[in-house]
């Protein structure tokens, strides 16, 4: 069965985007078939994917969640990721407008996904940083949420919020939404602030708090600017094996 995986916090800055794609990455380096689904208006794993986000030749995710075109007609291969992709540019900041006028506003991504699924072993979905309809369409049609989390004081205020969201989209639209994991990012394990946050998280999610931490790593920092994940740009690199790492415990606890 097809595992759709939402990947989000409303704080930006966090490594989302930089999870996204490289444990797509990642996975598809371990012979899953997966899907990468931007719904961020900044096209920002888009970009990171090798795909020109200004230059969609058949639309992209909003084209989708608007009917307009068939997810099956707007995914794209990235060659140089090792997965496919449903693409996203700035005309997603038009979404919230838009998708005001549609009813069973927040089930358009998982109708859209619903159609493509069966091609797919995993779908990640990087969401906006912001708890908005973009992201309710999100976890509306993901079957669990994986939070990236650097391990700082306002994060865990934000993860706070964030979990009160997944709640009620337990409780309104998809009551089988389930934590899959809190992923560590940019850890520094020199940092006694990150270790005293990392306890914490272990002390109160226990399991849910996913064993491999990734760290800080130029390497990470460098590979989107040239359209590859790091396990393409710089495959011996610290964060390419913590995301290899991070993509077998995943596969492991979920039964991927």
């Amino acid at each position: 069965m097809t595992r759709i995986i939402a990947l989000t916090n409303q704080k930006g800055g966090v490594g989302k985007t930089t999870t996204a794609v490289n444990l797509a990455a990642a996975l598809a380096s371990l012979k899953k078939r997966v899907l990468l689904v931007d719904m961020d208006p900044q096209g920002h794993a888009t970009m990171g994917s090798g795909i020109d986000k200004h230059a969609l030749a058949n639309g992209g995710s909003l084209d989708v969640l608007l009917d307009e075109i068939s997810a099956s007609d707007a995914i794209v291969d990235c060659p140089n990721a090792g997965y496919q992709l449903l693409p996203a540019n700035g005309d997603l900041t038009a979404a919230e407008v838009d998708l005001l006028e549609l009813e069973g506003r927040e089930r358009c991504l998982d109708r859209a996904i619903e159609t493509v699924a069966d091609r797919f072993d995993v779908v990640l979905i990087d969401c906006p940083p912001s708890l908005n309809m973009l992201t309710v369409n999100a976890l509306t049609s993901a079957h669990g949420v994986l939070i990236p989390l650097q391990c700082e004081f306002y994060a865990l205020e934000g993860l706070s919020a964030l979990l009160d969201t997944v709640e009620q989209i337990r409780d309104s639209v998809n009551p089988a939404l389930a934590l899959d994991g809190i992923v560590r990012t940019m850890f520094d394990n020199r940092n006694s602030l990150t270790r005293d946050v990392s306890k914490q998280l272990s002390d109160y999610f226990g399991d849910d708090l996913l064993k491999t931490a990734i760290p800080r790593n130029v390497r990470l920092a460098e590979a989107p600017s040239h359209g590859l994940p790091v396990n393409r740009y710089a495959r011996m690199s610290r964060g390419a094996h913590a995301y290899r790492v991070l993509a077998k415990e995943l596969i492991g606890k979920l039964s991927l």
